[in-house]
């Protein structure tokens, strides 16, 4: 078996990530928690999405790995730094030897937000809705970070809801996609 330990969570939009080591197989389902890294072979971090943007963390030379589950309030409550600051302390990685990716979540065009998750990103108070790129928020986040290596899907789960899951799409009548992450037991 590749992955005889699969790790999981139930979400709850903050900023907490948890390191993982010496786990036993089975299921390991945590309370809490927004973030999973480890350097564990045959671990498989997963989180579910629903326009919220999976964030996926590598050090290709270390092994190390992280994946976040990454809404409004986790990006700007920092999940993306703690994610980061655990791969360098855990992973002894240097943020330049980090490989990010933003997985499928809704695009800028398709999330309105109100004033008072604009002005967390830095945007001005509007009394109108304004649109939020989540991924384009993470992206900045990742360079102040000085992560070089960034990637960004193409897909926008409200968009594509032929293929995906949109919370907001939907009117929170969809389901959730998984995402996963982790290192084949050798």
């Amino acid at each position: 078996e590749r992955f005889p330990t699969l790790v999981l969570s139930h979400q709850v939009h903050g900023a907490a990530v948890q390191w993982h080591e010496a786990l036993p197989e089975g299921w390991l389902v945590l309370d809490g928690c927004d973030g999973h890294a480890t350097t564990e072979r045959g671990t498989l971090l997963t989180v579910t999405v629903a326009d919220c943007i999976p964030v996926y963390l590598t050090v290709p030379q270390k092994g190390a790995i992280a994946l976040l589950h990454a809404g409004w309030r986790g990006a700007a409550d920092g999940v993306l730094a703690r994610g980061v600051e655990l791969l360098k302390w855990r992973g002894f990685a240097k943020a330049s030897d980090i490989v990010m990716h933003c997985g499928v979540g809704i695009c800028g065009s398709c999330y309105e937000v109100g004033s008072e998750v604009a002005v967390r990103f830095g945007m001005p108070a509007s009394t109108a809705p304004v649109q939020l790129d989540l991924r384009a928020a993470l992206v900045r986040q990742a360079r102040q970070l000085g992560i070089e290596a960034v990637s960004v899907s193409p897909w926008c789960s409200a968009h594509g809801r032929d293929r995906f899951f949109s919370h907001r799409a939907s009117g929170g009548r969809d389901g959730r996609i998984a995402a996963y992450l982790g290192r084949p037991k050798a």
